[in-house]
Formats: structure tokens, sequence, C-alpha cells
């Protein structure tokens, strides 16, 4: 997944009101928006390089969107509007081992009365769900986390993928570490246990959980590697 145009660096000064950042650009200070709503653990730190994109639409208030921290010389992508772009090229371009022939990929698809799914894989007989989480924690070299915040919109999304799962759906958690510095993945469960009981339970039913991590540079973002998961 390629940016539109090339990133513009800076330094990150602070985070506010939940949507904002204040962003030193070539000495002058603006605010950007921030696409993340998480807690964003580990990131936030004064002086911190960043990068940006800019607008070029006159309607918006505020020109600039984060999308990537620098954290001890390893960028990070912290905007969780990209996830499903990234997924759905990795998709078309078969670079998820479970996906390599990939059948028709189908985008926000409704299931049930209130559910919806990041994307539907339909080859023949066989009919996979994925719902997609993303995943910028890591609070010990190495090792990526989720999630960095209790989610219960996360737990939502288990157990509508257990009730697709009885209705003949396979059922797949894709979790996408935005950064190429973790060579594993494992559950905050100190964060949200009540996520983590239910993730590990749904395992047990044929939840399916993969995790890939990134690499990124100021020109996009693509899917990299499988990394292990330590559940």
């Amino acid at each position: 997944m390629n940016f539109e145009k090339t990133l513009i660096s800076g330094e990150f000064i602070k985070r506010y009101k939940r949507f904002f950042v204040d962003v030193k650009i070539n000495g002058n200070l603006i605010t950007a928006h921030c696409p993340n709503t998480g807690s964003m653990e580990g990131l936030l730190r004064k002086g911190n390089k960043v990068w940006l994109s800019k607008s070029e639409n006159p309607n918006r208030k505020l020109k600039y969107t984060l999308q990537m921290i620098e954290v001890n010389l390893s960028k990070v992508g912290v905007n969780t509007h990209l996830t499903n772009k990234i997924v759905f090229e990795a998709l078309e371009n078969e670079l998820i081992e479970d996906f390599q022939k990939k059948g028709e990929i189908k985008k926000e698809i409704k299931f049930g009365k209130n559910s919806r799914f990041d994307f539907l894989i339909q080859k023949k007989n066989k009919r996979s769900f994925i719902e997609v989480k993303n995943v910028t924690l890591s609070r010990k070299k190495g090792i990526a986390e989720f999630p960095d915040a209790i989610t219960s919109r996360g737990l939502k999304h288990i157990n509508e993928l257990l009730e697709a799962h009885k209705h003949g759906y396979e059922i797949y958690l894709l979790f996408v570490v935005q950064r190429d510095d973790c060579t594993e993945f494992k559950l905050a469960k100190d964060i949200d246990p009540k996520y983590s009981e239910c993730l590990l339970k749904a395992v047990k039913k044929k939840l399916k959980v993969l995790c890939y991590d990134c690499k990124l540079t100021s020109k996009g973002i693509k899917l990299n590697r499988k990394i292990k998961l330590k559940l």
C-alpha cells in the first residue's frame, strides 16, 4: 500500500483530546489529526521522529495526518484506517500463507443483523471470514502485544466470529503488527484479561489466529512476514 505522496518528517511534541497531536516541522509547530483511538503506549515520547501525510483538500481543518512514529530506530504505523488496505493488497497478491489460492475477496461483509466482518474469502464451497486487528504495542524487545487498552469491541468481534462458525464459515483473526522490530506476538493479558480469556477459548472452538508484521517506509506500508504466536 503506497501513500499518494512521500510522507513528511517532523518531531512529536504531544497528543491531546485523543485525535490531536502537535508536531514540529522545520521548526514550525502544527496540529495534526491522530487516526488512532488506542493508548499508543510506548510511542508518545516528546522528541520522537514522526511522519505525516498532507492533504490538498481545501475543506479540511487539519491538513496533516499522523502516519508513523519512530521508536528505537524502527518505524511504527499508527493509522488504523490503513490496516485493511494493507491486508487487501496482501490478499490480492497472495502474500498471506493461508490464502495463497485466494478465491473471491469481498470487503466489509454483513453477517446476521448487527455483524460486519472485514473480509470474506470465497472459493468453491469454502467460505472464510477474516477480522483484522492493528497492533502497535511492544513493551519488551522483539514482542508485539494486543490490545493496548480494554477492547469491548474486540470481544464482540470474537463472539460474532464464533457465531459465523456455527453457520459453516471458517473464521480467522488476523493481527497486523505495523512495525518490523518484533519476532513474536502475545496477548496483553494484564491490560485486558477478559479479551485474552475469550480469545483463548475461541481458539479451542476453531478460531484461527494469524499474525504478520509490516515493512514501513515514507513511501508505503506492506505486509511482510508471518511471526510466531505465543498464545
